[in-house]
């Protein structure tokens, strides 16, 4: 995901609770201190008191997510508390308190080698900003992943967990291209910042499944803007101004998509395909009513799950996992089109991730 682009952006509030109290003094004062530094890191904790996974005793993990106001992100972390819970894993958890704060995850992170986890599961607010603190907690025998968002470089980290954001923007582009049919195609290209890698890889991606290369004059107008509802419909809106005769519209993601949709449906304009990347509950539903033409879903709470799974075995035989590994990618639309895999609307509410 983009994960500053698959949905709502904005702070989310770190929360810390829980300090134990000991049995004399000293303990007492250590434990209030950890409290003070969970509250800096924004960390808190959750916890069960049954046994791990393959009978091994209880053990701890660090969680550290990109701000939880974002359903994709919250999505995430609790797939991981969900399943830790019944394998009897201690989490601790925290969050970025804006995009890009990778300040508040350094400290989180430091927090937790401290604590003495096991892993971490990471989704880096900025690539490089992380690297040295995940190398002490690597050199400590700490395993750590990375879900959503590659580090720089990538092998910073054990492992990564994401969607392969080059072959989600394939899909829709060339299911938008089989829409278009003998037309001649005339393209409208609704981006977030293309220095960003996940957008940069949706584009790429969207204009080799269509068959376009970068400039071409199938592409009648682009825009970069706010990865919202909002951004897409203003940034539309001054597309028809120029260009009525736009026939495919790209958006980066489905809030983007929706907001293309409304621009275009408040000038009666019809027979123009719209396509967005997600697959939140939210952008299925604009499928299945017919606002955005088709989507391709991506699967956090198969990153969370995958990442957790990667711990366990860890802590179980010491096996680590390397490289970057695709979470998935699933087609939906309800037109289906052959030879290109896909899934309808009732499958995709059934799959889909963030509020019903």
């Amino acid at each position: 995901m983009i994960g500053s682009v698959a949905g709502a952006t904005g702070s989310a509030v770190g929360t810390a609770r829980r300090a134990r109290s000991g049995v004399r003094p000293v303990v007492a004062l250590a434990a209030g201190a950890t409290a003070a530094l969970m509250a800096v890191a924004g960390c808190s904790d959750s916890t069960s008191s049954s046994s791990a996974a393959g009978g091994t005793d209880t053990f701890t993990i660090g969680v550290v997510e990109q701000q939880l106001s974002n359903p994709f992100f919250l999505t995430i972390q609790n797939a991981v508390k969900d399943e830790a819970k019944k394998q009897g894993i201690k989490v601790i958890t925290a969050e970025s308190k804006t995009a890009g704060d990778s300040a508040t995850q350094l400290t989180a992170i430091q927090d937790m080698i401290n604590r003495g986890v096991k892993g971490i599961i990471i989704d880096p607010a900025n690539a490089t900003a992380l690297v040295d603190v995940i190398k002490q907690a690597r050199s400590k025998g700490i395993l750590v992943v990375a879900v959503n968002t590659e580090t720089d470089p990538v092998d910073a980290v054990d492992a990564t967990f994401e969607t392969d954001n080059l072959a989600a923007g394939k899909l829709i582009g060339q299911w938008a291209k089989a829409q278009v049919g003998s037309a001649a195609p005339k393209v409208a290209m609704l981006d977030y910042d293309l220095t960003d890698r996940t957008s940069k890889q949706r584009h790429d991606g969207f204009l080799q499944g269509f068959g376009l290369s970068e400039g071409a004059p199938e592409i009648v107008a682009e825009k970069q803007t706010e990865a919202s509802v909002s951004g897409g419909q203003a940034a539309m809106e001054n597309m028809l101004q120029a260009r009525k005769d736009i026939n495919v519209v790209y958006g980066i993601n489905e809030p983007m998509a929706q907001g293309a949709h409304a621009a275009i449906a408040a000038q009666n304009l019809t027979n123009v395909t719209i396509v967005g990347i997600d697959g939140s509950c939210s952008g299925v539903a604009a499928v299945k009513n017919g606002e955005i033409g088709a989507t391709v879903a991506q699967f956090p709470s198969k990153m969370g799950e995958m990442a957790l799974d990667t711990i366990v075995q860890y802590v179980k035989d010491g096996t680590k996992p390397s490289g970057v590994i695709n979470s998935g990618t699933v087609l939906i639309t309800d037109k289906a089109v052959p030879g290109i895999d896909s899934k309808d609307t009732d499958w995709g509410l059934q799959n889909c991730w963030g509020s019903k």
